[in-house]
């Protein structure tokens, strides 16, 4: 009968079409997602510890001792399991919850935000800034210099010191968010945590090599490597928004000089980069600026760039060109 070959003509074409739907509202939530993290993010500054995540040092903790005098290609994989054991509850949980259909998938959404929100971090970046420009405003030096030692990872003996500052934003920027939302992006909240996992288990040998050397003499290096493995797309593309939020011409300059002359290590180059480009981008530098002024101009170059960013994978989702 007529309305039966109609019946059967809607389902063919419903069977067709709802792979290719389904992808597109999967990047739609995982967009949505993202806004409302980086949203959440900037609303939830108050509560700076609950991103720290300090309950996984005894976790890295113990996982390094064990690599302790192994040989470099057991430090290497042992560390990429460290990151790895953590990721699986979150990838059973995010592959769980997107197919249940509940309210939309209500619950994946939850997830999904609360999930860029505990991977951006581990502090709010604006809200540094703005702290070190207060200490220098107020002449306190030793809050200026423990603000900046934060952001900059090391000690430094001067409390206004202009590149340092500007520097330890543009790197900072990139560990804090665009390494998150690139990730969160191609791999979902298990992208975006084994990232954040990366950054924390790189900080963790770090501090750790301030009292024991010896013990994390090649577990160091190899979690830098790695880490700095995940972080080298988005850096280059943070590189293309600081540019395209920037100066354009002097971004490009810096960036394509840079790549001719620099012979730095692997995980040292991913930092050097978006620090000279970032600092060429900036726009209307002046002679005597002062410290406070460059940091949040500089800071609102990454600002800048991060609505760049989410301008670009918004219209990417809607013609379906994200993964």
């Amino acid at each position: 009968m007529l309305w039966r070959r109609v019946v059967d003509a809607l389902v063919q074409v419903c069977r067709r079409t709802y792979p290719l739907l389904r992808g597109r509202y999967e990047k739609l939530m995982k967009l949505i997602a993202l806004i409302l993290g980086l949203g959440l993010e900037r609303l939830a500054t108050r509560f700076p510890h609950l991103r720290e995540l300090r309950w996984l040092d005894p976790y890295f903790d113990i996982g390094m001792a064990r690599l302790r005098g192994a040989n470099t290609l057991i430090v290497y994989l042992g560390s990429v399991v460290l990151l790895i054991v953590p990721a699986i509850p979150v990838y059973w949980a995010s592959r769980t919850l997107i197919g249940t259909g509940i309210l939309w998938d209500l619950p994946y959404l939850l997830f999904a935000v609360l999930g860029v929100f505990f991977c951006l971090g581990p502090r709010d970046l604006a809200r540094e800034v703005e702290e070190y420009c207060e200490a220098l405003a107020s002449s306190d030096d030793a809050w200026a210099e423990r603000v900046l030692n934060e952001l900059c990872e090391v000690e430094h003996s001067e409390a206004d010191d202009l590149d340092a500052v500007k520097e330890a934003i543009f790197v900072q920027a990139t560990n804090r968010f665009f390494g998150v939302m690139f990730w969160f992006i191609a791999l979902g909240p298990v992208g975006a945590w084994l990232f954040r996992l990366s950054d924390l288990l790189r900080r963790r040998a770090a501090v750790v090599a301030g009292w024991d050397p010896d013990g994390v003499r090649l577990a160091l290096p190899a979690v830098e490597n790695i880490h700095g493995t995940l972080v080298w797309i988005p850096a280059r593309l943070a590189v293309v928004g600081y540019a395209l939020s920037g100066n354009f011409d002097d971004a490009f300059d810096r960036w394509r000089n840079y790549e001719l002359k620099s012979g730095l290590p692997f995980h040292r180059s991913n930092d050097e980069v978006v620090a000279c480009v970032g600092k060429a981008a900036m726009m209307g530098s002046m002679i005597d600026e002062s410290v406070p002024a460059a940091a949040r101009r500089a800071m609102q170059l990454v600002n800048r760039t991060l609505f760049v960013w989410v301008t670009v994978l918004s219209v990417m989702t809607l013609y379906g060109w994200v993964v």
